[in-house]
């Protein structure tokens, strides 16, 4: 099956009939390499090897960039923010406003974000220097999948490792706002500690860290699309690459308002 051929802007419903009819070929291509994944997990003919090492790439790696992002945001936040609070007495609100606002966006919509940018691109740069270098065709020579070997491991260890960057994204946030409210509008530390307690759920922390395994889910799986449909060598690849950024990130923000609401019931 091929994509419908090129048509011209001049003829205006050809045209986006076409960009649809595109866009819906490449979402089956796409949930197709999402079923072959769960199926290579699910008769266990995935490569568990790659998936540990992709998860070091994924996970462990990802931690400085995280922890930069994640401690500054929360200063930010808590800077804009705690004079006004501190102001109006309610200090205490303010361990509530900055947990709330880290646990159920923040840190699943920036670690997403910040995963898509360095792990995304990487995917679809690996991915599709193989693909233009015939590696791909070489595999299956050797009769191994591609998707045993290369996709199936990345989107396991994506959607595995996101919700333990999120949970440590919310660790190092909290942190940071804490300490600038502590310093800068002199909130003492057990007056957060109490809007915390008093008004953050356990759920708050679930519903971002469930986020968090899909928007894994997400970059893995665009990353390794874009990857094995690279096409006209260096140039297709470094197209693939910001593509595969590009969309995952788009798709994220896209799917993070229809998890929140479904999630925290608004």
């Amino acid at each position: 099956m091929s994509l419908p051929r090129k048509v011209k802007f001049s003829d205006p419903l050809a045209y986006f009939g076409r960009n649809i009819t595109t866009g819906l070929f490449r979402l089956g291509e796409l949930i197709q390499i999402y079923l072959k994944s769960f199926k290579a997990i699910f008769f266990k003919t995935i490569f568990w090897k790659n998936t540990i090492i992709q998860m070091e790439q994924i996970g462990i790696r990802s931690l400085p960039i995280v922890s930069i992002f994640s401690l500054f945001t929360g200063m930010v936040f808590s800077l804009q923010l705690a004079k006004i609070f501190s102001t109006f007495g309610l200090s205490s609100q303010l361990g509530q406003a900055l947990t709330l606002a880290f646990a159920r966006e923040l840190s699943p919509v920036l670690t997403g974000v910040v995963v898509a940018g360095r792990v995304g691109s990487s995917i679809a740069a690996e991915i599709g220097s193989m693909k233009v270098t015939e590696q791909i065709e070489a595999l299956e020579t050797m009769s191994t999948d591609p998707i045993d070997y290369l996709v199936a491991p990345r989107i396991v260890a994506a959607g595995f490792m996101l919700p333990v960057l999120v949970t440590y994204a919310n660790l190092i946030g909290i942190i940071g706002g804490v300490v600038v409210a502590t310093i800068y509008a002199s909130i003492p530390p057990t007056n957060f500690a109490d809007g915390v307690l008093t008004f953050v759920t356990f759920w708050d922390f679930i519903g971002g860290l469930i986020k968090a395994l899909f928007f894994g889910l997400i970059i893995a799986g665009v990353g390794t699309y874009k990857g094995l449909y690279t096409e006209n060598g260096a140039v297709g690849v470094g197209k693939a690459t910001t593509e595969a950024v590009v969309v995952a990130t788009i798709i994220i923000f896209i799917i993070n308002y229809f998890l929140s609401m479904m999630l925290y019931n608004l």
